[in-house]
């Protein structure tokens, strides 16, 4: 295969950016696109040219790490594929693709087609974890859990954090990300203590990152390469609620008793 790649170049966060255009030529459809843009890099340090810098991890799709926009959409044209695990044979001899970063002012470019995303780690420690200590694992039957619930978990826990909801979201929001992360501890037990908590730390840390909000347009969830449904949304959306009532309880309890 050969192909045309207009490729985002950036320096760093402070330099202005702009596309190049190379050709990768003798690309065998069987590569992933990584693998195809190292064979790219090859050829470019072999020219004394800076190669084009990408995230890049574990290459199998579970560690969130790579992402990038490939012809307007997150990890390119299949669904629920992850730019890593993406073929060559999904594109055709000739094609002209272009690349590049997730575009969010929470996502500030690094480098070509590397963003920033500690925003989603800050998120994450402003109270996505469970803190009460619980000592070992508890075998799996120990603690009775509904079916429905222990399949919302696990649907919610699938989330691997790489950004691409806010990528293809027209307002840059990251609610499917908090969501997702919000969710799958509050369907199970150990969740329930900081639950009202969780929700209300986690959505003001999203906001203080500059994330956009939420319109429904469900880009988030069609661009998820690991399906999260927006229905989690909502569910954050009813906590966080339930969240900011219980708090304006309690600070009037407060008040009155300090009167």
């Amino acid at each position: 295969m050969k192909l045309t790649l207009k490729v985002w170049r950036q320096k760093d966060a402070c330099s202005k950016g702009d596309f190049v255009t190379y050709v990768a030529d003798a690309i065998s459809e069987e590569m992933s696109f990584l693998e195809m843009l190292d064979v790219v890099n090859e050829d470019l340090v072999q020219k004394g040219e800076n190669p084009i810098a990408f995230d890049h991890d574990c290459r199998e799709g579970i560690c969130g790490t790579c992402g990038f926009v490939i012809n307007g959409r997150p990890h390119g044209p299949k669904e629920r594929t992850t730019v890593c695990q993406l073929h060559m044979r999904s594109f055709r001899d000739g094609d002209t693709l272009t690349l590049e970063p997730w575009r969010a002012r929470a996502f500030p470019v690094v480098r070509d087609l590397i963003v920033d995303r500690g925003a989603f780690d800050r998120i994450i420690a402003a109270g996505g974890f469970i803190s009460s200590a619980i000592g070992g694992a508890q075998d799996a039957n120990n603690i009775p859990i509904r079916k429905e619930s222990s399949d919302l978990a696990m649907d919610a826990a699938a989330c691997i954090g790489c950004g691409a909801c806010v990528a293809a979201c027209p307002n840059a929001a990251a609610m499917l990300f908090v969501s997702a992360k919000i969710g799958h501890l509050a369907m199970l037990p150990q969740g329930q203590p900081e639950r009202m908590d969780r929700a209300r730390s986690m959505v003001a840390q999203m906001d203080a990152e500059g994330f956009g909000t939420c319109t429904n347009h469900g880009e988030c969830e069609a661009a998820c390469p690991k399906a999260i449904r927006m229905e989690f949304i909502g569910r954050m959306n009813a906590d966080y609620v339930k969240a900011s009532v219980t708090a304006g309880r309690r600070a009037a309890v407060s008040e009155g008793g300090a009167g």
